[in-house]
């Protein structure tokens, strides 16, 4: 990639000298989770384009985006190796079509990247994209953060890529193969998770301070698709409060990144009180922003080493494909989508079965096992902090690690290890049903019905592989949780 910095260097000039203020990614997973730590971890440099990621098929979500864009000033960045996924495509058509709408020329305000000559490269170059990116068809969706997936977005928001891959690349030299495993940061790291998890250490607890937490999002993707498959894995878990020492179970690893720029004390002592108490804790300080390409590379050495440990091929995901079948089967369906009663869907409106699916559930639930939230709603602060407080409430009676994650965002990431990892996870899956019309043009369908078949289609995969699920239906949205908070108080 260090040969392909000049070239993407000079296409983010063209979109400054251009007058652009804002750049879209519509991508999911390896293709969207890359580019929102970078920005995190750099911030946007003077004078260059904001970065927003729009990863989510619910229609309000995609209304939302297009409500708050100048489309003059805006370009749009499809993303997606395969160039055949489903929800960065109907994204773009759906813009497209608002942008012609809009009087703006499509073609100028777009971009792409993929792997050569998929479908989304042949017709993005027969549609006049300003430049379509051919991505390194050798590297996996989500190894690719030091590619084209990782590095145009990178570069777009004024990140220095000469500095970013001159730290990847000195970590490159670290873990070569001539270096001792001992002394070797990736290979080490990886015998470190693999032979914890083979120990019962298989829950990968993250912690990260300051502008490092984004992180913990990408490497939770990571490390879920990787290793998640034929009974095994490692689970991450994130996005958990700081509990008392107590708390924790011995089936944790602890990862804290500290950001040695910004003190965190909280964190600092939460995991020395964790070390003190006979638990694995890994720590690493952070400092400045090109630290990120290094440990982009430790991580993904690492991972693929764990993986060769726990007897598993950390390049496949072979439990993914299940879940978006039957979602294509939903959504040919004669009965059509939305719903107002999703199958297998106990609305919040309803106490007394709501309370009695829950009680069933968490009486299923022992030591080892973890919790996965999924929220098949808009992504927005309001429900981020809506969610965090449901997942405290669901850690504090199960006494689980609990981790959680906008649909259909995370079946991209942990979803191969919720079908294809250890029978360990308590599903909650949250669902609406969308008011928004959004339909996608040149299509039958709409983005409410993306949704929902996508969340039917996860939860019929999870009860198929024998998984403990409950699926909740909000009649009022984010207003619907604290009622739901309660119950599972009850």
């Amino acid at each position: 990639m260090q040969g392909e910095e000049r070239d993407i260097g000079e296409f983010s000039r063209s979109i400054q000298r251009d007058g652009f203020a804002r750049v879209v990614l519509l991508g999911m997973g390896g293709s969207s989770l890359a580019p929102g730590v970078i920005q995190s971890v750099y911030g946007v440099g003077d004078g260059f384009p904001s970065l927003s990621v729009l990863d989510s098929t619910h229609p309000a979500a995609v209304q939302s985006l297009w409500g708050s864009v100048d489309s003059r000033r805006t370009l749009f960045l499809v993303s997606s190796k395969s160039g055949t996924t489903l929800e960065p495509l109907s994204l773009l058509r759906f813009f497209t079509e608002s942008l012609q709408r809009a009087g703006v020329d499509p073609g100028t305000h777009m971009a792409a990247i993929s792997d050569p000559g998929t479908p989304l490269s042949v017709s993005a170059k027969a549609a006049g994209f300003r430049r379509v990116f051919s991505a390194l068809p050798t590297v996996g969706g989500r190894y690719s953060a030091l590619t084209h997936f990782g590095l145009v977005p990178a570069a777009l928001i004024g990140v220095d890529l000469k500095a970013l891959l001159r730290s990847a690349g000195k970590m490159r030299d670290a873990c070569t193969p001539g270096v001792p495993i001992h002394e070797n940061p990736g290979l080490f790291l990886g015998a470190v998770l693999g032979e914890a998890a083979l120990s019962g250490r298989d829950k990968l607890t993250l912690y990260a301070s300051g502008r490092w937490h984004a992180f913990s999002a990408w490497l939770e993707q990571l490390v879920a698709e990787s290793t998640g498959k034929h009974g095994r894995g490692i689970i991450p878990v994130s996005e958990e409060p700081l509990w008392p020492v107590p708390f924790y179970s011995a089936d944790r690893i602890f990862v804290g990144f500290e950001d040695r720029n910004t003190a965190d004390p909280g964190l600092r002592s939460h995991l020395d009180a964790l070390a003190h108490a006979g638990h694995p804790v890994l720590r690493f300080s952070l400092g400045e922003g090109s630290d990120l390409g290094a440990e982009f590379f430790r991580w993904e050495v690492a991972v693929a080493a764990s993986g060769m440990i726990l007897g598993i091929d950390p390049f496949d995901q072979p439990d993914v494909e299940l879940a978006k079948e039957l979602a294509r089967e939903a959504m040919r369906s004669p009965k059509g989508c939305p719903l107002e009663r999703p199958p297998g869907a106990i609305p919040v409106a309803d106490p007394v079965a709501l309370r009695r699916a829950l009680l069933g559930w968490k009486g299923s639930a022992k030591v080892g096992d973890y919790v996965s939230i999924q929220a098949y709603l808009p992504p927005s602060e309001v429900l981020d902090g809506e969610i965090s407080a449901l997942g405290r409430i669901v850690g504090e009676v199960l006494r689980l690690p609990v981790s959680w994650g906008y649909g259909p965002r995370f079946l991209h990431s942990t979803g191969q290890l919720h079908k294809g990892g250890p029978n360990s996870g308590l599903f909650l899956q949250i669902v609406d049903v969308p008011r928004e019309i959004v339909p996608v043009p040149g299509e039958k369908y709409g983005f409410g019905d993306i949704i929902q078949a996508q969340s039917l289609g996860d939860y019929q995969a999870l009860r198929s592989r024998g998984r403990r699920v409950v699926r909740v239906v909000l009649g009022e949205g984010a207003k619907d949780l604290p009622k739901l908070r309660e119950a599972i108080r009850g």
